[in-house]
């Protein structure tokens, strides 16, 4: 069976793909018990993700955002708002969002590096178990894994293993990829590694994504939109363009002000922030 290798529209700018957004986010509040009180996460967020968008949502830690992403995933209920994708209100988890975390753990050690993409497939019933297979050496090679499919995870270095988790979601084609903090634990140059070949993995296959990260550099290089969000509980400070930034410019005076700039809006120091284009 002849998979696609890009979406429709893949070579269209984010933008022209659809005059829609796929995700909406409307005033969305988020609170969880902590012993007898309920502490709010995050206040009345509202956002819009366009189909293709790399979207990034940055927040020193304890803002909510990953919270936020969860709540996008349906593992966590808005105490207030609204979130629909493509126009259906999210209420839990499905198989139209994939998730990749931080964790190196979650993958399952029993399975092998093949087994471990196909389970979620044939779990959800994506496809059956010819298509299964292709979808799963498709994305195994396309991340540079295809030697290792009958692997175990304990084999596989900290890289290796996101490469797996990143196989395990893209294989399910979702409208969604979500992706919290999932190079924090890596090593400055595997960390670099992994952006990158994230970035050509969306060059090919062009998948919607929202990214969770509390490094601006990161989220310049990774993102085309970028929420930044203010200290607990999570705010929308600001939403910046940054599809003009990219590894090749990354030690401009541009990236470098950029940078400072959001720098400012983090951590509430007015002066330093002004200047930051919405």
């Amino acid at each position: 069976m002849q998979l696609p290798l890009t979406q429709p529209g893949a070579d269209a700018p984010p933008q022209a793909l659809s005059a829609t957004p796929l995700l909406q986010l409307a005033q969305v509040s988020i609170d969880y018990p902590q012993g007898e009180h309920w502490v709010r996460a995050t206040h009345q967020i509202s956002l819009s993700v366009m189909q293709g968008d790399r979207f990034v949502l940055l927040g020193a830690s304890g803002c909510g955002k990953s919270t936020l992403l969860k709540a996008i995933g349906g593992f966590v209920t808005p105490s207030e708002g609204s979130i629909t994708l493509a126009g259906r209100r999210i209420t839990q988890p499905g198989p139209d969002r994939a998730v990749v975390f931080q964790e190196f753990d979650q993958l399952p050690p029993w399975k092998t590096v093949r087994e471990n993409v196909l389970f979620p497939l044939l779990a959800a019933r994506r496809c059956g178990r010819k298509e299964a297979a292709e979808r799963a050496e498709l994305y195994l090679a396309k991340v540079g894994l295809a030697k290792f499919a009958d692997a175990y995870p304990h084999q596989l270095s900290g890289g290796m293993k996101q490469r797996v988790a990143i196989a395990r979601a893209l294989a399910m084609q979702p409208e969604l990829l979500l992706m919290d903090e999932p190079f924090a634990a890596l090593d400055a140059l595997t960390r670099r590694r992994m952006q990158d070949e994230l970035l050509a993995l969306w060059d090919e296959f062009r998948f919607t994504l929202v990214f969770v990260t509390h490094a601006i550099e990161e989220a310049l290089v990774v993102g085309n939109r970028i929420a930044i969000l203010s200290p607990h509980p999570g705010r929308l400070r600001a939403e910046i363009d940054s599809e003009r930034f990219g590894f090749n410019n990354a030690g401009s005076a541009d990236f470098q002000a950029t940078t400072q700039r959001i720098h400012g809006l983090l951590f509430e120091t007015p002066r330093a922030a002004a200047g930051v284009e919405a």
